[in-house]
Formats: structure tokens, C-alpha cells, sequence
């Protein structure tokens, strides 16, 4: 969404949600101050998600939609939903298709608000993310380990904000120089998820994204995602790592344990691990 078509609607004071028409960013379609089931651990049966957006004064497209409920043209389609900080800025975006409006109700957060019910689909809103962002936007994800004690499903959760919230949260960082020295502490890894939650942080700090996947963890390694090849990586606690990154990986070359297949991608990409 363009600046001046933000600018032109006034920000007001707990809005966490801003939605604009995917196929036109000058149609915006207002602000939110809550989104109620966004991030539920399953959607319905039709892989739907229900979503209520808490006290919204609806715009453009979807004020349109707001007219015609119980219609087929109550539906909007598709949309970017921004998640927003304290300030208004998008700290990420998750894409939203078939937004279709099946209630609304005036909402008790301000006189000419609404409280819209809608029916969306969102692949990448996880459950427990919205805690993550809520870290972010309070300004609490500043330590390390916060992802220590987290639950398998709610570390997923937590690599998901580290993708999507990974520009705003290096927003004024400049490029990391080759040759740069990096410290992984392996003693909470786990398994998969918890080695990217774990070289993450060692790379860019608090809630950091450095892949959450292997093929994302290659990509990340090309340079330009905090940290430019060729750098070293000291593995502490390599030991307990390798026992607990014990799972088997299909390869062209047969199966290879997550550990190693982990060294050769490193190996490959010209990054000098220190086992430790």
C-alpha cells in the first residue's frame, strides 16, 4: 500500500491490522484493532479460517462488501493483511484470499466502528504466531532464548514471524561484511525446527530468521539474509546436537543424517564450521 493512501486515513491508537485489495493498493480497506481467529490451530472444514476483525471502520472494497452480506457480492477477494506496530508501520504481511464478509455489528472500541465477521483462507497465519508479533510490536523481543521452552508446533509458529517480520526487524541494518565470526549454541536444539530458531538468533539476533527449512537455509547462505559467505560458525554443544539431528534426509546420494546433511550444505555454500 502506497504511503499517501495510508496517510490520508488517521492511524488512531491500538490498531494492529491494516487490509488493502491484493489486486489494487490504492483500494485500502481499513484498519483493525483486533483479528479474532486469525490464528486458529485448524481452519473449518472447508479449509477456511473465520475471522473476526475487532473495532474496523471498513473502506473501499470492503465497504462495498458490507452492503451486500448474505450476497455473493459480499465477497471482497483477495487481500494483503498487514500486521502493524505500535506506530503504524507493517512489521510483515500475510496474503488473504476470498475475504467474505457474513456479519457485522457496531463495535464497542469507538463510536462508527464495527466489529466485521468474515471467512478468509490464509495459509501462513499459524497458531501461537500471534504472540510472536505481539513481542515484536511491544518491543519485548529483545533477548536471546525466548524460544527456548517452546512447545514443537509453537516453535514453527515462532520461525513463521521470523520469515515474514525478517525486513522490518533488520530495517536499517547494512549488509554484513564476508568474514564475519558467528556463535550457534547447539545445547537447545533439539530437532529441526529448533536448529533455525537456534541459527536465527546466532546470526541475526533476537528472534531472527536465517531459514526454516533446508532449501531456505541455502538460499540463506547465497548472502544478503545477515550473513555473507564466506563466514565462520562456531557450534557450541555440537556433540548433543548431532545426536538429536539424528533423523534420516533422502539425498540423490541415499539417506544422510539431518547433522550431516546440515555440515554439507554449509560445506558447500564456502562456511567454516568449528565443531565444539
Amino acid at each position: 500500500m502506497g504511503n499517501e493512501t495510508r496517510a490520508s486515513v488517521r492511524f488512531g491508537e491500538g490498531q494492529k491490522y491494516a487490509l488493502t485489495s491484493d489486486e489494487d493498493d490504492a483500494d485500502f480497506w481499513g484498519f483493525a484493532r483486533g483479528a479474532e481467529g486469525l490464528f486458529t490451530p485448524l481452519p473449518d472444514e472447508n479449509g477456511a479460517r473465520r475471522v473476526r476483525f475487532v473495532g474496523c471502520l471498513p473502506q473501499g472494497g470492503l465497504l462495498k462488501s458490507v452492503d451486500h452480506v448474505g450476497s455473493r457480492r459480499a465477497s471482497a477477494g483477495n487481500a494483503s493483511l498487514d500486521l502493524l506496530d505500535a506506530e503504524g508501520a507493517t512489521m510483515g504481511s500475510y496474503f488473504v484470499s476470498g475475504v467474505t464478509v457474513i456479519d457485522v455489528k457496531p463495535s464497542i472500541c469507538g463510536v462508527g466502528l464495527v466489529d466485521l465477521t468474515t471467512t478468509l483462507w490464509c495459509e501462513n497465519a499459524l497458531a501461537g504466531a500471534d504472540a510472536v508479533w505481539d513481542l515484536i510490536r511491544q518491543g519485548q523481543l529483545s533477548r536471546t532464548g525466548m524460544w527456548h521452552e517452546l512447545a514443537p508446533g509453537a516453535r514453527r509458529a515462532w520461525l513463521s514471524v521470523a520469515l515474514w517480520s525478517r525486513e522490518y526487524q533488520r530495517r536499517g541494518k547494512s549488509a554484513t561484511p564476508a568474514g564475519q565470526v558467528f556463535t550457534l549454541d547447539g545445547r537447545h536444539i533439539v530437532d529441526e525446527d529448533s536448529f533455525y530458531c537456534a541459527i536465527g538468533e546466532a546470526v541475526n539476533g533476537p528472534g531472527g530468521y536465517f531459514g526454516w527449512n533446508l532449501d531456505a537455509l541455502d538460499d540463506c547462505l547465497m548472502g544478503g539474509w545477515g550473513a555473507t559467505p564466506r563466514f565462520t560458525l562456531y557450534w557450541g554443544s555440537s556433540a548433543e546436537a548431532r545426536a538429536r539431528l539424528a533423523e534420516r534426509v533422502p539425498t540423490g546420494d541415499g539417506d544422510v543424517a539431518l547433522f550431516d546433511l546440515i555440515l554439507e550444505i554449509f560445506e558447500e555454500q564456502g562456511v567454516n564450521v568449528v565443531l565444539r
